[in-house]
Parts: structure tokens; C-alpha cells; sequence
């Protein structure tokens, strides 16, 4: 019996202007590639970056799994990638299936929590956590974002941690913070965690409204967002039918 090639695993990322993006990016790839040896892993954007998503399936035949740099189920991910990945494979591309979305997950947490640590974070009474995301008019995409704050409230032992948005969604993270001071929370006691993989507008815009001192770095090349695609993309080829093999093969 003959081995079938594994799905190639298509890292889908939104895209910026800011060339800092494209750096975080690759070098996650990179880490996920080293991680899974044989794995064929591509990169493709839905804006902004090159290749663009529709450029990569193009070049691709046979099977993939396009796993989406999110961290929630949006638009970009109900609407946009499947749109670029039906019309790919209309014109001859690969057949594909779509991984859940980065958030929420335990590895998630994992990432943001030592991200926060990196930037300086001790646990204290008093201390809180505003827990920045990119924002959509999707309620799906906001009770996403809400399971990763408590994830990550447990993982950091019961500390607050209250989303705040970039764009599109309530609060943003100048009224998270005031809220979390109307509590009794002093500016300086109130720390940012960066729930984006690079960094781009949304984070900076994040990050410039930020009170304290502790403001952690998108997540990058982390190893425990490198495990999380992979995870992703295991689930997804685990849920998808096997591909069928030539008779002769199977004999």
C-alpha cells in the first residue's frame, strides 16, 4: 500500500503595510517548518502582502489546508478566504479545507502569557490585563476573543483580563483601561497583551493606549503559536475524508 502525501499547509495571513509584518510572519512559517520536517508549509496573504493567497494555490496541486492567522471567526474568515480558495480551485488549484482559527486555545493563552512576561509582567494585587484583538461586527468573533480572556485569566491565577479592540468592536483599549480604573486599578498596574501576530496598525494603535508600563509584543515567532498551527492543521486533515487511492495502489 502506498503512502499518500500530506495536505500542504497554507499559512493565511490578513496583510499589512507595515514591512514589520511580513518579518513576524515568515518567521513563524519558518518555525513551523522546523518543527514539522517534510511537511510542505506556503504562505499567503488575503491583502496588502505578497504572494497573496490566490497566488500561492495556484501554484499548488493535490491537496491543502489553509490555516488562518486568526483569532476568531470574522469575515475574513466566513467570507474572504473561502471566496479565494473556491476560486482557486475552480481554475485547476488544490482542493482545500479550512482549520479552525487560532483562538481560543490553552497554547494561546501560553503564547500571550509569555509574551507578557518578556515585557516585564509580575503578578501583584491590583494587577490587571487588557487583552488587545484586531475587533469585528461578528458576535461570534467578540465571544471568541472573551474565551481567550478567560483562558488567560486562569493561566495568569485569576488576574482580570478584559478585551479591548483595535477596530469595528467595544471597548477599545483607552475605555477598557478606564473601566478597569473606575475598579481601583492604577494606570501603572494595568498591562497590555498583544493578541495580534505582527505588528501592524491595529497593534500600534493598541499598544499608543496603553497606560502602564507593561506592554507586551504581538505573539511572532513563538513557539507556542508554531504548535498551535500545527495542531490546527492536524484537526482539520483528521476531520476531512482520506483521499481515495488508485486500485492498483491499494492491492
Amino acid at each position: 500500500m502506498t503512502r499518500t502525501t500530506p495536505p500542504t499547509l497554507v499559512a493565511v495571513a490578513h496583510g499589512s503595510p507595515d514591512p514589520r509584518a511580513q518579518h513576524s510572519v515568515r518567521a513563524l512559517v519558518r518555525l513551523v517548518r522546523a518543527l514539522r520536517p517534510g511537511l510542505r508549509v506556503e504562505l499567503g496573504h488575503l491583502e496588502s502582502d505578497e504572494p497573496l493567497l490566490g497566488d500561492t494555490l495556484a501554484k499548488l496541486r493535490g491537496r491543502a489546508v489553509l490555516v488562518p492567522l486568526l483569532f476568531s471567526r470574522g469575515y475574513h474568515l466566513k467570507r474572504d478566504l473561502p471566496a479565494v480558495a473556491a476560486r482557486a480551485e475552480a481554475r485547476g488549484g488544490p482542493r482545500t479545507v479550512t482549520a479552525a482559527c487560532l483562538g481560543p486555545h490553552p497554547l494561546l493563552a501560553e503564547a500571550l502569557h509569555s509574551r507578557l512576561l518578556e515585557a516585564g509582567w509580575a503578578a501583584a494585587p491590583g494587577t490587571a490585563v487588557v487583552l488587545a484583538a484586531a475587533g469585528s461586527l461578528d458576535p461570534e468573533s467578540a465571544a471568541g476573543t472573551q474565551h481567550t480572556a478567560d483562558l488567560l485569566a486562569a493561566r495568569l491565577g485569576g488576574v482580570p483580563v478584559v478585551p479591548a479592540y483595535a477596530s469595528a468592536a467595544r471597548p477599545t483599549v483607552a475605555e477598557a483601561v478606564a473601566g478597569l480604573r473606575e475598579r481601583g486599578h492604577a494606570a501603572d498596574d494595568i498591562a497590555l497583551a498583544s493578541c495580534f501576530v505582527a505588528p501592524g496598525l491595529f497593534a500600534a494603535r493598541c499598544q499608543r493606549d496603553a497606560p502602564g508600563r507593561v506592554v507586551a509584543a504581538p505573539l511572532g515567532a513563538h513557539p507556542a503559536l508554531a504548535r498551535l498551527l500545527l495542531h490546527r492543521y492536524d484537526q482539520a486533515v483528521a476531520a476531512s475524508p482520506a483521499p481515495r487511492q488508485p486500485l492498483e495502489a491499494a492491492l
